[in-house]
């Protein structure tokens, strides 16, 4: 009985810790770039190498999508790489409107270069897809997405940008799951192209 007792204690505490991550999540939304909202503009690294990729470059030329994966929380996430996979699975579609999906990979900069190209393994992102690294966290940061939880970096997030920098679309999961799928981001992208 006083396992028992253990058990629903834990389990209790675990509920009521993944309600407070997802109040803070809310929080982290109403903070973040919202729509009709210009982003902050970054230059970050490229996985694999040391070319710089800058947002506001990519955006002169058409609408871009922004998704910030979850980085190296102590682990690869899993719901990252299916993520990616569902987006290269439909990533004709998305280039027809999209000039550039950039997906932003977080943490901490002393072994991020290393964790980016371990999650890459084989590999190969097709255009217009590229992966860029996050050091420490800066664009998180200042965009307002930091999961600020033990083994947490980022909340997993899409934005898709229209050529003046502007939040044309946003989701913000509040969990691990809870994110973009391709056919939002080809909706998403859709109603840009109709208003054009």
């Amino acid at each position: 009985m006083s396992s028992f007792r253990v058990i629903v204690c834990l389990s209790l505490l675990s509920v009521l810790n993944i309600g407070r991550v997802s109040v803070s999540a809310k929080e982290v939304a109403k903070s973040a770039p919202d729509v009709g909202q210009k982003v902050a503009d970054f230059d970050l690294p490229i996985v694999g190498g040391d070319q710089m990729l800058k947002l506001s470059d990519q955006y002169a030329e058409g609408p871009v999508v922004v998704i910030v994966l979850r980085g190296f929380p102590g682990y690869q996430c899993p719901l990252c790489s299916r993520q990616i996979g569902a987006l290269t699975n439909r990533i004709k579609t998305i280039a027809k409107t999209a000039k550039r999906v950039i997906l932003v990979y977080p943490g901490p900069a002393s072994m991020l270069d290393d964790h980016a190209t371990d999650f890459m393994g084989s590999r190969k992102l097709p255009a217009p897809i590229v992966m860029v690294r996050d050091p420490d966290m800066e664009m998180v940061n200042r965009w307002g997405l930091r999961w600020n939880a033990p083994r947490e970096t980022a909340y997993p997030a899409t934005y898709v940008i229209n050529s003046d920098g502007e939040v044309a679309w946003r989701l913000i999961s509040d969990s691990h799951g809870g994110r973009s799928t391709a056919t939002d981001i080809i909706k998403a992208l859709d109603k840009i192209e109709s208003t054009n």
